[in-house]
């Protein structure tokens, strides 16, 4: 299954097959395998820097296991309650048929940070540390994902088949580009930004709404097949909303001066924090879990005052000890 794709003002004019491979009979599609190279870029991320941000990379797992899930559904019920016409109402079974096609990024966005947050808080992790990771690594999902557009039926932006069937005179906007290259643009700074000039948790991610929304109504203006209300389009006003709500809030905290990990360095100094791992008595969603061995052992001498035994050291057994002190109190 393929499609001609063309870049007139550029001269470029390719084919593009929609699927990757396929085992047996079903047909894995380049728009999924972007999307998960794009997702596992930005767990890669995340593994990378939950250290220097005090976060414990095996509960913060458990957090997008939730924010992944809860994401998955929320974007498929933002675009079928917003999609034009009676399809779903009709038959509500095709609200199931997500592999179809219809999704919705805000609706994603959305539905990962209210069950990715929750979960987090029930893990006992800095929620707005989390948040700040989480959008840092959203940028990188966003900027590498959405090059799956250029291999569906979407017409989204570029002059291909699809597009005609939208705009039958002429080329429209390569909306994915866009994207692609100011998410990626994002992350750049606002990774500097955490990492340097952060002075507390939760700082990135509002950032993030400001960055983004501006992102994304820009590119919203350029589409040609946005979800509508009435005659506005959908993800504009959601846009706009999140830049407002970030302005708003970076004026709140504009005085607040509280970090969990890395940032501005005099903060870091003045709290005394120190790069290293978050000390957290279970490790995953299952909960209970010991700790290691070795960790527990080391507790438990360090909690009694002894010290702990080497495993490559024979152990004397209680009686031999014992009956070696009685026959060197008789000699004495």
């Amino acid at each position: 299954m393929s499609h001609l794709v063309e870049f007139p003002g550029l001269g470029l004019r390719f084919t593009v097959n929609e699927v990757a491979f396929s085992i047996g009979n079903y047909d894995i599609r380049w728009y999924g395998v972007i999307i998960a190279v794009g997702f596992f870029l930005a767990m890669v991320y995340a593994w990378r820097s939950a250290k220097k941000m005090s976060i414990d990379m095996d509960r913060l797992i458990d957090a997008v296991l939730a924010g992944t899930v809860g994401g998955i559904v929320c974007a498929r019920l933002y675009y079928v309650i917003f999609y034009p016409g009676d399809k779903y109402w009709n038959d509500p079974i095709q609200i199931l048929f997500i592999h179809d096609g219809g999704i919705a990024i805000y609706g994603g966005f959305i539905g990962a940070m209210v069950f990715g947050g929750l979960v987090a808080k029930w893990r006992k992790l800095p929620v707005p540390a989390v948040l700040d990771l989480a959008s840092l690594g959203f940028l990188i999902g966003q900027g590498v994902g959405r090059w799956g557009n250029l291999a569906t039926t979407l017409p989204w932006g570029m002059l291909s088949d699809n597009t005609r069937a939208v705009v039958p005179e002429g080329p429209v906007h390569p909306c994915f580009l866009y994207e692609s290259i100011l998410c990626l643009l994002g992350f750049v700074l606002l990774h500097f930004f955490t990492r340097k000039l952060r002075r507390y948790d939760g700082q990135t991610f509002i950032l993030y709404l400001i960055w983004y929304g501006a992102v994304r109504f820009f590119i919203e203006g350029t589409r040609t097949d946005s979800l509508m209300l009435g005659s506005f389009k959908i993800s504009q006003l959601v846009a706009a909303a999140g830049v407002v709500a970030g302005v708003g809030l970076l004026l709140v905290f504009r005085h607040r001066k509280s970090l969990s990990g890395c940032g501005s360095a005099a903060i870091v100094e003045a709290m005394g924090l120190e790069e290293g791992e978050p000390q957290l008595e279970a490790s995953t969603i299952f909960g209970g879990l010991p700790p290691y061995e070795e960790d527990a052992d080391q507790e438990a001498s360090a909690t009694s005052g002894e010290a702990p035994a080497d495993e490559d050291e024979p152990q004397q057994p209680k009686e031999s000890a014992e009956a070696g002190d009685e026959t060197q109190k008789e000699a004495e």
